[in-house]
């Protein structure tokens, strides 16, 4: 396994195998969407498979699939069944709306998908439709459901928190781990990319989402849950599911960032945070052999910065989020 020169080990990669998504939230998308990639933009199938066995080599034994929205992009249980099989993967799986998942995720269980991160900011239908311009929030609560049935379990519920949007949600929200064994990670709103500042009012601490909690349905208890994330977990004492925190702002979790992230056009990014980006696809396609491009790889762990300065109110990322994966 490699380490960065902070001696972090990068055992993680996280995939974007699209920039195209079927709804634009609002703290994702604007609202006039963005310019998007041609097919022979972005990697095939071949090539995510290829780069993700050279990564494995280096030690990555954990890879996400993302987007855009990842299952919007046909075939993806191919690609699922093809890194599945990669021998020295420990770890697949997935992040999506939840819009498409009922009908695939039998399949993708089938395939050798291990588990679901689902992103679902309220469980208002007008909200919804409101917060992702125009989405059905029936058609992710069934595939929530789906998941659960097909064993890509854990299910994750992922809730990004926002000051006089949503934040009145977050009771219901840590309520569905006593009702339904919901797994719910509240998130710190992020200000990823030169279109969202306005994201910064809407800024709720993990300390006044937990405070909340509390203040309602008793004290949490810490749980001793290592899934190789920034999240650290809670429960409610009759729970059977696990509420989890995502602090990127109010607790600094760079120190122990285990990760890469590959875009759909062949970029690695060292750092979400960063616009500094390792080119992939021009090498590929002119015949770089495995070599030179694992040593892509090893610049990119080399080149981690030590942290973001979100804390400190910079943001030099100008890459808006769907355009880097979730």
């Amino acid at each position: 396994m490699y380490c960065d020169k902070f001696c972090r080990p990068i055992n993680y990669l996280r995939i974007s195998v699209t920039d195209r998504c079927n709804l634009r939230c609002i703290y994702c998308v604007p609202a006039t969407g963005i310019p998007l990639h041609n097919r022979n933009e972005i990697l095939t199938y071949e090539e995510i498979v290829r780069l993700s066995r050279l990564a494995t080599r280096l030690g990555i034994t954990k890879i996400r699939l993302t987007g855009g929205e990842p299952l919007t992009r046909r075939g993806l249980v191919d690609l699922v069944r093809m890194l599945a099989l990669l021998p020295l993967l420990d770890d697949l799986s997935l992040t999506t709306n939840g819009t498409l998942l009922a009908r695939t995720a039998a399949a993708l269980a089938e395939a050798g998908l291990c588990r679901v991160n689902i992103s679902l900011d309220t469980m208002r239908p007008d909200r919804f439709s409101t917060l992702t311009r125009g989405g059905a929030l029936k058609q992710v609560l069934t595939g929530i459901e789906r998941a659960q049935e097909a064993g890509l379990t854990p299910v994750k519920i992922n809730m990004v928190v926002m000051r006089a949007i949503n934040d009145d949600e977050i009771d219901d929200f840590a309520r569905r781990t006593i009702t339904d064994g919901w797994h719910v990670r509240f998130i710190e709103i992020m200000p990823i990319g030169k279109e969202t500042p306005w994201l910064t009012s809407r800024y709720v601490s993990t300390e006044e989402v937990r405070c909340r909690i509390e203040e309602r349905l008793g004290l949490l208890q810490p749980v001793l849950l290592d899934d190789g994330g920034p999240a650290r977990y809670w429960q409610i004492p009759e729970a059977q599911g696990t509420i989890g925190f995502i602090s990127p702002i109010s607790d600094y979790f760079c120190l122990d960032c285990n990760r890469l992230r590959m875009t759909a056009d062949g970029r690695l990014l060292p750092c979400l945070f960063s616009d500094h980006e390792i080119e992939l696809l021009p090498l590929l396609r002119q015949g770089g052999n495995d070599e030179q491009l694992q040593a892509r790889f090893v610049q990119a762990i080399t080149a981690k910065p030590p942290g973001h300065q979100l804390d400190k109110q910079i943001t030099p990322c100008r890459r808006l989020m769907s355009r880097t994966g979730g």
